[in-house]
């Protein structure tokens, strides 16, 4: 676990909770295969998206399905990470890998905001 490196206040903060869910079992190990051999966590590190978790979905109906939660000083800070992140040169070469193509068939982004009692 690292702390997430915000300076705005908690009233600023805002997470983004990101559902990828797959067509089948075999895209979903595909999928976070790509997170994890394609070192898309990495891509994720070096932009600072400041990531609370990444995890897998282990019931429910929206299976297979991988989810992760980043936080960010506010909105602007969030579009700002995210154009960074789709300009990327290691994000562009491992968006084109065909043996990553087709791994997603569904994704979902949620924002939440942090409570006063929330650490981060």
């Amino acid at each position: 676990m690292t702390m997430p490196a915000l300076s705005a206040p908690k009233t600023e903060r805002v997470y983004e909770l990101r559902s990828y869910e797959s067509p089948t079992e075999q895209y979903h190990v595909n999928k976070v295969q790509m997170f994890n051999d394609g070192d898309e966590i990495g891509i994720f590190r070096q932009l600072g998206f400041n990531a609370v978790f990444y995890g897998a979905v282990l019931s429910g109906s929206r299976m297979p399905n991988l989810m992760y939660m980043t936080t960010f000083n506010n909105k602007a800070d969030r579009d700002a990470h995210w154009k960074s992140f789709s300009a990327d040169p290691a994000w562009k070469k491992l968006q084109a890998m065909p043996g990553y193509a087709h791994n997603v068939s569904k994704s979902e982004i949620t924002f939440l905001r942090p409570t006063d009692y929330s650490d981060i």
